[in-house]
C-alpha cells in the first residue's frame, strides 16, 4: 500500500468514526446527559479504551443509558472487526486507476455528512437542538404515571437530577418550599423549577409544588428518589 492510499484510508476511517461518534452522542443527549460527558463516554465505549471516571456512574445507574451503552459497545465492536477490516481489504486490492473512483464514491457522502454535523455543532443550531432534545426527553418521561427522575451529573457524593412530578407526594402537598424541610431534613436543594412550559426559574421560599412541575434538584440520588417517590422510567 502506498503512502497516499494509507493516508486516504486513515482519513476515511477517522471521518466515519467522527460521524458515528456524533450520532451516538446525540442519542445519549436525548436521555438528558450533557453534551461533553456524552461525547467522552461514547468515545470511550466505541474505541474500547475502557477509560472510566465517576461520570460513568451517570450511565450505569440509568436503565435506558445502560441499554444504549450496550448497543454502542456491540456496534463499536462490529465496526472495528468488520467494517474497518473490509475497508483495509478493499484499499489493499485497489489498483492505481481505481483509486480516484473509489475515493469520490466515499468522499462525497462522507463530506456531506461531515458538513451537516459541523453545522449542527454551531452555537446557534446547538441551542435549538438542546431545546428540542429537552422537550423530547421531557415528553418521554411524562408518559409515565409515576413521578420520574433522571440523573444528570455527579458532584462529589451528591448528584444533580431532574424530577418530573406526576403527583405531589403527601409529605409535600400544600407546603411551601420553606415549610417542606427538604433542605434542613433531607439535604435536598431545589435549584430550578419549570412550570407550564415556561423557562425554568429559581425556586422561591413560597413556591408550592404542583403536578406537572419539572424540578432540577441537587442532593443524594437515593434520597431524592425516596422523598419525591420517583422512579427512573425512561422506558
Amino acid at each position: 500500500m502506498t503512502l497516499f492510499l494509507a493516508s486516504l484510508l486513515f482519513s476515511v476511517i477517522v471521518l466515519i468514526y467522527w460521524i458515528i461518534l456524533e450520532l451516538f452522542t446525540l442519542m445519549f443527549r436525548i436521555t438528558g446527559l450533557p453534551d461533553d460527558k456524552a461525547r467522552f463516554q461514547v468515545l470511550s465505549i466505541l474505541t474500547g479504551a475502557g477509560f472510566t471516571t465517576r461520570e460513568s456512574e451517570s450511565i450505569v445507574s440509568s436503565r435506558m443509558r445502560r441499554r444504549l451503552a450496550q448497543g454502542t459497545m456491540l456496534f463499536g465492536y462490529v465496526f472495528n472487526v468488520t467494517i474497518v477490516s473490509a475497508l483495509v481489504n478493499v484499499f489493499f486490492s485497489l489498483k492505481s486507476a481505481q483509486v480516484d473512483t473509489v475515493f469520490l464514491g466515499l468522499a462525497v457522502p462522507l463530506a456531506i455528512a461531515a458538513l451537516v454535523i459541523h453545522l449542527i455543532r454551531t452555537r446557534a443550531v446547538r441551542k435549538r437542538i438542546d431545546r428540542i432534545l429537552g422537550r423530547v426527553a421531557g415528553r418521554i418521561m411524562k408518559q409515565n404515571k409515576v413521578n420520574t427522575i433522571l440523573l444528570m451529573d455527579y458532584i462529589g457524593n451528591d448528584s444533580i437530577a431532574n424530577v418530573i412530578l406526576k403527583e405531589v407526594p403527601e409529605s409535600l402537598k400544600e407546603k411551601t418550599l420553606a415549610e417542606s424541610g427538604l433542605k434542613t431534613e433531607h439535604n435536598i436543594l431545589i435549584m430550578l423549577i419549570e412550570r407550564d412550559g415556561i423557562k425554568p426559574e429559581k425556586a422561591r421560599a413560597e413556591t408550592v409544588f404542583k403536578p406537572g412541575d419539572t424540578l432540577t434538584v441537587f442532593g443524594q440520588y437515593r434520597e431524592i428518589s425516596r422523598v419525591f417517590q420517583a422512579e427512573e422510567r425512561f422506558f
